[in-house]
């Protein structure tokens, strides 16, 4: 697996990665990830293409799922504690 891209963005770090003629979406805040993962054949202009997936609408689809991914994990650290 190797890093092809990083996207700069205020939220979260985001990295593009291939492997196994897949590209990998990685986007990391804090603690958290979500990864996405996409047949490279599935995409006519190769990593430009991925870029063009990663539109305002998608990110902030990502941005309330890491607040809920937060609210899980709070909710069940906090079950686990008391």
């Amino acid at each position: 697996m190797r890093i092809i891209a990083e996207l700069p963005h205020p939220d979260f770090k985001i990295s593009i990665l291939s492997m196994n003629s897949k590209f990998i979406i990685k986007i990391e805040k804090g603690a958290l990830e979500q990864t996405y993962k996409l047949p490279e054949m599935d995409l006519t202009d190769g990593v430009n293409s991925v870029f063009e997936l990663l539109d305002e609408a998608f990110l902030n689809t990502v941005k309330e799922r890491f607040a809920a991914m937060l609210k899980d994990f709070k909710d069940a650290y906090y079950r686990y504690n008391y």
